[in-house]
C-alpha cells in the first residue's frame, strides 16, 4: 500500500523537476510547450523522454 504510495510521490518529483527544468531550457517557447505538455498528459514515459532527448541545450545521454 504504502509502496504504490512512494512510487506516486516520486514520478510526481520527477515531473515537476522536468517541468522547471524545461522552463528554464533555451528553447523556444513553443517548444517548451509541447515538452511540458508531454510531460504533463504522458507522466512517467514523458519524463524518461524529456530525460534522454529534452531541451538540454548541449547536455550529453546520461546512462
Amino acid at each position: 500500500m504504502y509502496g504504490y504510495s512512494l512510487l506516486g510521490l516520486l514520478i510526481l518529483i520527477a515531473d515537476i523537476y522536468a517541468i522547471i527544468k524545461t522552463l528554464q531550457s533555451g528553447a523556444s517557447t513553443g517548444a517548451k510547450l509541447l515538452w511540458v505538455l508531454g510531460i504533463l498528459i504522458f507522466p512517467v514515459i514523458g519524463v524518461i523522454v524529456w530525460y534522454f532527448a529534452g531541451p538540454s541545450g548541449g547536455r550529453s545521454v546520461r546512462i
